[in-house]
């Protein structure tokens, strides 16, 4: 595909509605396999992450029947729950491509299962670290093994392809050196399977989907401040159907695009508004943003209509212990706080470093060609962003890095600059947002 161009809009009005939660939707299908009955998962987004997660399930044996929802981008899954112990050893290698949910996630159940599987990533994945999910799963009892070599921080890591084989697991008491949903999802999994009760302690709360769908699938589990235990040998049972509520990142990105166009004004339906996941909406509130919660319902998780109307962002400080709950947000939030006035920092970013690209690098470098004032600082392993606000960004040349997110927040800051921006690539967008451009293309302006 060739260079993409944006042109630069005046203002964006319109109605949305959006897939399905991706977080949400992983756990949902994962759960669903592993409990016991038929469970029907509505609004399931059929962007590549989750369907290598649907596939992965398929291969271990579980009979998924697919359907359509009203949107070409969802589906109507229809789940036949195999039990904890009822998958079956794959003939060949788990393929995850770029997804790291289903990779990790993966894990935690396969680490449960007394057989070998295999699991490949595509060329991103395969270059991201996996000790920190390897490590506390092997303390369990699972034999892992994965590529070992330098990271770039010069120590030794692991990396995929990874081999796991399970099943016998000893219960664990494990404090995370690092905030990670996903590793403490893959522990929460594999506790499943343990001998007695697995605690597991966080630095600081992450989003905690994992253990919102265990709690609706009747698991042991208890959540204590930054503690969760788990009752590993019991039953997962369905709850017989789910929504998966509309996805928070996704909306993020027209939070941002309504807030800094002038005379804009968005109505976004069905969002998750789970507080764990809520982080951006706290800050844009901060900031000044104008985004008034209409409704609110709740299926697996709380969700709602959120109405977002332009307004004056200025900068803050957002400060380390609020970046788990939006680290998939930081992108975006960092176009928004170019259009702020003053300066807007954010304390403890590095993990964007060791997303599917540098994050810091790839949003740092294509919003100072179109005259950002960015600057990172780095302090006993800690890194901190600083933007300094500024009237107006140019349109130029920029580079998604393969990066879905890196994509889409260009899309939203070539909207809102001047002249023409190209983007060199946008097909990575298909990874989370397959319909990202077809609701850029349905808004008035």
């Amino acid at each position: 595909m060739g260079s993409f161009l944006v042109r630069p809009a005046a203002f964006v009005k319109g109605k949305l509605s959006f897939l399905g939660d991706k977080s949400i939707a992983h756990r949902c299908i994962i759960c669903s396999s592993l409990s016991t009955g038929k469970t029907v998962i509505k609004n399931f987004p059929a962007n590549k992450d989750c369907l290598y997660t649907l596939k992965g399930l398929k291969k271990l044996g579980v009979k998924v029947i697919q359907g359509k929802e009203k949107d070409k981008n969802l589906l109507r899954l229809t789940v036949f729950g195999k039990g904890l112990y009822g998958l079956k050893k794959p003939k060949s290698p788990i393929f995850v491509g770029e997804s790291g949910t289903t990779l990790r996630l993966m894990l935690g159940v396969l680490a449960g299962q007394d057989f070998q599987v295999k699991i490949l990533a595509a060329r991103s994945l395969s270059q991201r670290p996996m000790l920190r999910v390897a490590t506390p799963l092997r303390m369990m009892g699972a034999q892992i093994c994965a590529v070992r070599k330098k990271s770039p921080d010069g120590k030794i890591d692991e990396y995929p392809p990874v081999t796991v084989r399970g099943g016998n697991l000893n219960s664990i008491d494990y404090s995370m050196p690092v905030a990670s949903a996903q590793v403490k999802s893959a522990i929460l999994l594999a506790g499943l399977y343990a001998r007695g009760i697995t605690r597991v302690r966080e630095p600081i709360s992450t989003r905690d989907h994992t253990e919102r769908i265990l709690k609706l699938f009747k698991a042991g589990i208890k959540t204590k401040e930054n503690q969760i235990l788990i009752k590993g040998r019991g039953r997962l049972v369905s709850p017989g159907s789910i929504y998966v509520p509309g996805d928070i990142s996704s909306a993020g990105f027209f939070m941002v695009l309504a807030s800094i166009l002038p005379g804009s004004e968005i109505l976004m339906k069905n969002v998750s508004l789970n507080p764990s996941r809520s982080g951006i909406i706290r800050v844009l509130n901060k900031m000044g943003a104008d985004i008034r919660e209409l409704s609110r319902s709740h299926s697996a998780e709380p969700m709602g209509d959120l109405l977002v109307k332009s307004s004056r962002l200025k900068g803050i400080t957002v400060k380390k212990e609020l970046i788990p709950s939006l680290i998939d947000e930081i992108p975006i939030l960092m176009v928004a706080g170019c259009f702020a006035r003053g300066k807007t920092v954010f304390e403890g970013a590095q993990e964007l470093r060791v997303k599917e690209t540098d994050r810091i690098n790839s949003m740092s470098q294509n919003l100072i060609k179109m005259g950002a004032r960015i600057r990172v600082s780095a302090s006993r392993g800690s890194e901190k962003i600083v933007i300094d606000g500024v009237k107006q960004l140019k349109g130029t040349r920029v580079k998604s890095f393969g990066d879905h997110r890196t994509a889409m927040s260009m899309v939203v800051a070539g909207m809102a600059a001047t002249g023409k921006t190209y983007i060199d690539d946008i097909a990575c967008v298909n990874k989370s947002f397959p319909n990202f451009l077809s609701l850029v293309g349905s808004l008035k302006r």
